[in-house]
């Protein structure tokens, strides 16, 4: 059975902080590998942490180990734009959304 994970990366050490989110380095690779794990069931929500250059993703996975592998080849985390910090399982008990 699948659970709910949120997964927190910060600015990795490449991030470079005078250049929006879409205008870093490996943009295009990038939205194209997140793009397949949302088309896979994988992400289902997830943006950057504006502030401080990392991101939050909320995922559907079986465990934590298929989050990490999954993530690991994200062309930011490659590349040190991204830095995957933790995983972390949710477990949501309110939900507004419509």
């Amino acid at each position: 059975m699948k659970k709910t994970f949120l997964a927190i990366s910060s600015a990795g050490p490449n991030r470079d902080f005078s250049k929006a989110t879409r205008e870093q380095p490996f943009w295009d690779e990038h939205a194209k590998f997140i793009d397949q794990l949302v088309e896979d069931g994988l992400i289902l929500m997830g943006g950057p942490l504006v502030d401080e250059g990392g991101s939050l993703l909320v995922l559907n996975a079986g465990d934590e180990n298929e989050v990490r592998e999954k993530l690991k080849n994200d062309p930011w985390a490659e590349h040190g734009i991204l830095k995957l910090e933790s995983v972390k399982r949710w477990e949501i008990f309110i939900d507004n959304r419509k």
